[in-house]
């Protein structure tokens, strides 16, 4: 009967019988007659393995293998002799006494080591090998960490009636703060679509369609300018409520994010509950920041020191001296504001039901009570200086759907990627994304963006400016 494949974390319930393991080979050391090989596998455990010398077949082809090739060993598991226990690593009172090897993949020399934690190495070169950097211990358990928490919202959430909804990705440019990355359309020449900055008007509309309660995992895309630990496409964790109050949605927030880190990083420890809320301009005349780190103690990497931040203005002047929004376009103000904002008067001192939650510095989440009244959003639009003709050809789809019945709504977007970060103490989303980008917005594996074909431009009905096109 063929051995049946194990993974090297179940070596321990298998002692003196034969196993079959496969993986990467971390470490081979040939001693003269006795050749020792490392190998690890995808369980995040290692072991070491013998080839004895009367295993004449086996060592040949131990003798060839290399670090990263990937083989498959049959063999006993055996205790070690009481003096070969070594208790600093991983199975080290344990070793494989390989009958059989079998060489499955070989592979290149690695440009870098995988068995460090990987922040001395420069980052492009990691970026540009990444499908490498992703083996070390640290990136595995950074990716699977990610996994659980979305796996935790997915559960967490369900089991609150909420429905798990897709939006589309090619959507329609529409002004929502950041510069849209924008996609040409073939069938429809010189029109295009547009990747959603957020799903924000996709998930109100789903409060127009009667589904009480959505929530999704949701890729986002801004084409911004290059600033700092930003990413051109990220992920939200993106939830909406029917018929709720601002105390409504962050309850349910606080709630969640209390049992995430008791279940997920229970070595954390959450210096207040239930989380501060601080007005905005309590925390601006305070801190200097909407973003304030409250830690108590900024030495002790584990606190998560989390605070809501209310009461934020709803307009602000832009750069031409007009009047534009802080968040979005859809909050709605405080009731005690409505009239200001239906007069368009004292602009400036209406405040918006916006909430964000902050940890440790970061805002990971923002959200807001939203605009379900037709007349009020446009209102909105009005105080932006929009026309007529603009308001409708952007946004009439939306005053369309808030007309036909729409109950009274809220929700929020957590920074998923931001979130991981944070409880897992790296300095960079970066560190939390399987295939991330540079700070510019180039992905040095795919190297991309790149140049197309004359004939897809074509089809598109485009052409380049040669004086604007950039080169790297």
């Amino acid at each position: 009967m063929e051995t049946k494949r194990i993974l090297i974390k179940q070596l321990k319930e298998n002692i003196g019988q034969e196993v079959k393991l496969c993986g990467w080979v971390s470490a081979r050391r040939d001693m003269g007659k006795l050749i020792f090989i490392d190998l690890r596998d995808e369980s995040l455990s290692s072991v070491q393995a013998v080839i004895l010398p009367s295993n004449k077949e086996a060592g040949t082809t131990g003798q060839a293998i290399r670090n990263e090739w990937i083989i498959e060993i049959s063999g006993q598991v055996n205790k070690r002799p009481e003096k070969m226990i070594n208790n600093d690593i991983e199975n080290g009172d344990i070793e494989i006494e390989i009958k059989t090897i079998n060489i499955l993949n070989e592979a290149t020399t690695p440009p870098f080591d995988t068995g460090t934690d990987g922040t001395e190495i420069n980052e492009e070169i990691r970026l540009k090998y990444k499908y490498i950097d992703l083996r070390r211990n640290r990136m595995q358990k950074n990716i699977r960490f990610r996994h659980e928490l979305i796996r935790f919202v997915r559960n967490y959430l369900s089991d609150e009636n909420f429905f798990e909804i897709e939006t589309p990705i090619l959507t329609k440019s529409t002004p929502e703060g950041a510069r849209d990355y924008i996609v040409p359309s073939r069938i429809y020449n010189g029109k295009f679509y547009a990747l959603p900055q957020s799903p924000q008007q996709y998930k109100q509309l789903l409060m127009s369609s009667g589904f009480g309660k959505y929530f999704q995992i949701a890729r986002c895309f801004r084409d911004e300018d290059t600033r700092g630990d930003r990413q051109p496409e990220f992920t939200q964790m993106d939830l909406e409520m029917s018929f709720v109050e601002q105390n409504d949605v962050m309850s349910i927030i606080e709630k969640m994010m209390i049992e995430l880190v008791s279940k997920l990083s229970p070595e954390k420890k959450i210096q207040q509950i239930p989380f501060p809320r601080l007005k905005y301009a309590d925390v601006m005349t305070k801190y200097g920041t909407d973003r304030p780190d409250i830690r108590e103690n900024k030495d002790d990497p584990n606190i998560l020191a989390f605070c809501w931040v209310v009461d934020f203005p709803f307009f602000e002047k832009d750069k031409n001296g007009g009047w534009t929004f802080t968040h979005n376009p859809f909050s709605m103000p405080k009731p005690e504001d409505m009239d200001k904002l239906m007069n368009k008067e004292n602009i400036g001192e209406i405040l918006t039901t916006q909430y964000d939650i902050v940890l440790n510095g970061f805002e990971v989440g923002g959200g807001s009570i939203r605009n379900h009244s037709a007349k009020a959003l446009k209102k909105v639009f009005e105080i932006m200086g929009y026309e007529e003709e603009r308001i409708t050809n952007n946004f009439g789809h939306m005053l369309n759907a808030l007309g036909s019945g729409t109950p009274p709504h809220g929700g929020i977007a957590w920074g998923l990627d931001r979130l991981v970060m944070l409880l897992r103490n790296e300095s960079s989303i970066r560190e939390v994304i399987a295939f991330p980008k540079t700070g510019e917005g180039r992905d040095l594996l795919m190297d991309s963006p790149s140049e197309i074909l004359k004939e897809q431009l074509d089809e598109l009905g485009i052409k380049i400016n040669p004086s604007q096109s950039k080169t790297e």
